[in-house]
């Protein structure tokens, strides 16, 4: 094909008109092979059964490729099944339009074609309509056409091995590996007459990472999320009530834009703490620590009310007579989750008495799972790949910084947390002043979001920020499809290159 001009490439539905020149081609691809060409009656009742799962490449109108596909329920396959246990002669019994697997039963390029990467085409085709169908993945028998001449060496297993490390070539098995599929098993006596194979196959597998289990319950699965940041103003309270009106206000406004989730920074409550300013601080805290429940209470009502998932940021608590940072996740539906940070700062042991927590997990909600970091705690890139091992879609991270330094300790950090572990982050901080308040008496915050660089998002990682020491709310889209793909497809796949051979990050059971 090197010297001629092409004018027109198309990707066709396969029709019964075209069965006289498909049969020609595949007798030029498999040759003599046993039962390698198709009958007219066969043709007619793919495209009539699945007339999407069966398509032509045409260069100038003359066919160059071919793909055929049926929906298989895959439970019901038997793992070591044959070629023929899939077609089952010409009624293709085992074609199932409800089934959850797309299984591939031929591909093939014409050799005067091949160059052109064609056969990449049919494959990305197949993909999308997998995509399309909602289906789990697409599953086909791959031939080994170069195993003949090793069979007396190797087994199969091992000529697949080096076939993966490029230590053989094998074009077929590398150009699917290339195609994101990967091995399942080894079948002996899949395709017979298959000389070339010795009759083996490699059962092949690509995985649809936009997959969703159908459900029967009246719900909806969310991908683009929106987030609400709060940027709260530290001010001067007269009571409880005044500061949840005032909370009540922000939430309103981010439910407004129909926000999934409202964040509010750690120690936003640090206002009420006024009151008890003539106290030892370690007693002044402990007192503030008194207002939590309400607050918590109050606050699982606003997540009700104005239907948004609410972090409630962090707020002091007493266990066991034990001082800890804390937080709450108010789900919607009324459910509520705690969170608590797992390192105090050196300031927050030494002048209130605050203890280091010990628990930490992810959080399934209606949009997405989530997990919550607090402030210094985004610091300890340990934490966060724990979460990440629990499949985290976006971490949110409550913080309160009163120096430049401080917040850019937390910024970055954040940011290197989404690139590590291919999700979203978002902080939310405090600005203002608290010269009533001690140990509370100014605030730097920018709050933000966060997200890997890659082709699919922002070239600097950040997809929006607040301005600067402005009280203000952020709203934000995320979209975590783009996460799905960034797990498979990325440029780099932080997540899967890890050298868990080599190191890993395990959890120690908390005593």
């Amino acid at each position: 094909m090197e010297d001629q001009k092409i004018e027109n490439i198309e990707l066709k539905y396969l029709g019964v008109d075209d069965f006289q020149e498909l049969k020609e081609a595949t007798l030029q691809v498999y040759g003599g092979m046993k039962d390698s060409v198709w009958k007219k009656s066969e043709i007619r009742r793919l495209t009539t059964i699945f007339p999407k799962g069966q398509v032509v490449i045409k260069i100038d109108g003359v066919i160059a490729g071919c793909a055929l596909s049926l929906i298989v329920d895959y439970d019901k396959i038997e793992d070591n099944h044959t070629y023929n246990d899939i077609v089952e002669g010409d009624k293709f019994k085992n074609h199932n339009p409800e089934g959850d697997v797309l299984y591939g039963i031929d591909v093939f390029i014409k050799p005067e074609y091949r160059g052109l990467r064609l056969g990449r085409r049919l494959y990305d085709y197949r993909k999308e309509l997998c995509e399309e169908l909602n289906l789990k993945g697409i599953v086909f028998g791959g031939r080994m056409p170069g195993y003949h001449t090793y069979q007396k060496q190797l087994t199969p297993k091992e000529y697949i091995e080096k076939v993966r490390l490029k230590e053989i070539n094998d074009p077929v098995l590398n150009f699917q590996i290339s195609n994101d599929f990967h091995p399942l098993r080894i079948i002996k006596g899949y395709l017979e007459g298959d000389k070339a194979s010795n009759e083996y196959a490699v059962l092949m597998e690509w995985d649809n990472i936009y997959y969703t289990k159908p459900t029967k319950k009246a719900s909806t699965v969310k991908t683009v999320v929106r987030l609400g940041l709060i940027q709260w103003q530290m001010r001067p309270y007269p009571s409880l009530d005044d500061m949840m009106q005032q909370v009540e206000y922000f939430i309103d406004s981010v439910a407004a834009y129909r926000s999934d989730f409202a964040v509010m920074p750690e120690f936003f409550n640090a206002p009420l703490m006024a009151e008890f300013n003539h106290m030892h601080e370690p007693d002044a805290i402990r007192q503030l620590a008194n207002f939590t429940s309400v607050i918590v209470e109050r606050m699982q009502q606003l997540s009700i009310s104005y239907n948004i998932n609410i972090i409630t940021g962090s707020m002091p608590e007493v266990v066991d007579d034990k001082l800890y940072n804390v937080g709450y996740l108010c789900r919607r539906d009324g459910s509520l989750e705690r969170y608590e940070k797992l390192h105090v700062t050196p300031d927050e042991e030494k002048v209130w008495g605050m203890q280091q927590g010990n628990q930490l997990k992810t959080f399934e909600t209606d949009a997405g799972r989530i997990g919550v970091l607090i402030c210094y705690d985004s610091e300890f890139p340990e934490l966060s790949r724990l979460l990440a091992e629990e499949g985290m879609d976006i971490l949110f991270i409550p913080f309160l910084t009163d120096t430049q330094n401080g917040y850019s300790r937390v910024r970055l950090c954040a940011q290197a947390r989404a690139i590590e572990n291919e999700c979203y982050v978002a902080i939310a901080g405090s600005v203002g002043n608290l010269p009533n308040v001690n140990n509370m008496d100014i605030q730097f915050a920018q709050s933000a979001v966060f997200t890997p660089c890659d082709f699919a998002f922002p070239s600097n990682g950040i997809k929006a920020e607040a301005t600067t020491n402005s009280e203000m709310i952020l709203v934000a889209d995320v979209d975590l499809s783009l996460l799905r793909e960034l797990h498979s497809f990325g440029a780099v796949k932080n997540l899967k290159d890890r050298r868990k051979d080599f190191y890993d990050v395990i959890r120690v059971e908390s005593r």
